[in-house]
């Protein structure tokens, strides 16, 4: 890349499941064995009209036979998103939240109000973040089999990078790119989840803020035709909401000498290739 001999590997976590796709696979892998061991059989989860998250844990609670209940942000559009639709066929209840209320969902006041109408339940994290994801996503490391200097990964809520430097051991270097605007808050909500899983404080990583194209979900013209070209020559899809911003993030890095001539860098697919639908049924991109 750029004449500075810097080699770019793609780790397709996108291929691991076809519907919980990347890195959700690692996420609800323990939260879900968790909830087994509770003898808990319904997960309440959180998310917005179009996430990742609401549709892999919909298509995680068919598989493994769970209840699933997604408190979704915002009022409900008929028809349904092809994400809520697919969430509903997979068996998932929705229960909206307006976007006031959806800002305190982890109140006491929330949370009692949603024992009360659903029952009992295990409570997973907006995007699946917690202590049980990091430990999934320190798994993606142990199923890399390429020599690397960096390792690369899109944040929304940092579980995924939290566990990509939790595996590393304080080898190597993970650098996330965060897909939201103003998420400084993101450096101290992982240094935090390590704190909880490990009990330490590791020095071999960051987070850039600097290639959210206006924050979560937005994205414009220059992304849009980056992402459909690469798609097109590396015969590899991408989305621009997550992996997308990253892989721009990370050639134009490049392009800056930002990365020491030589280095090896590994980009983690993170998956939501299904949130495509959603931007083609509205307009947004023309793939």
């Amino acid at each position: 890349m750029n004449g500075r001999k810097i080699s770019l590997f793609i780790k397709r976590e996108d291929l691991v499941h076809e519907t919980i796709s990347g890195n959700k696979w690692y996420k609800l892998k323990y939260n879900i064995l968790e909830a087994r061991k509770q003898n808990i059989n319904t997960i309440v989860t959180f998310g917005g009209a179009y996430s990742n998250h609401i549709y892999a844990v919909a298509a995680a609670g068919k598989l493994y036979n769970f209840n699933t209940i997604g408190i979704i942000r915002g009022e409900e559009h008929i028809p349904l998103n092809p994400t809520l639709s697919f969430a509903t066929t997979n068996g998932m209840k929705l229960y909206y939240l307006d976007r006031e209320s959806y800002r305190s969902k982890y109140s006491s006041e929330i949370t009692n109000n949603l024992r009360n109408k659903f029952g009992e339940f295990y409570l997973l994290p907006e995007g699946g973040t917690n202590e049980l994801a990091v430990k999934g996503c320190r798994e993606i490391i142990d199923n890399i089999n390429i020599d690397f200097d960096f390792i690369c990964c899109p944040c929304g809520t940092g579980g995924t990078i939290a566990g990509l430097i939790s595996g590393l051991e304080e080898e190597k270097f993970a650098l996330g790119f965060s897909v939201l605007k103003g998420a400084s808050f993101l450096r101290e909500d992982v240094s935090n989840l390590l704190k909880k899983v490990d009990g330490k404080k590791y020095d071999n990583w960051d987070i850039n803020l600097n290639y959210h194209f206006g924050g979560y979900a937005k994205f414009n013209k220059e992304l849009a035709k980056f992402v459909y070209e690469f798609s097109k020559k590396n015969k590899i899809p991408i989305e621009p909401i997550y992996t997308g911003k990253m892989l721009f993030g990370i050639y134009d890095l490049v392009s800056k000498g930002f990365f020491p001539k030589g280095s090896k860098i590994m980009a983690i697919h993170t998956g939501g290739l299904q949130g495509l639908n959603g931007l083609i049924q509205n307009k947004k991109v023309n793939f």
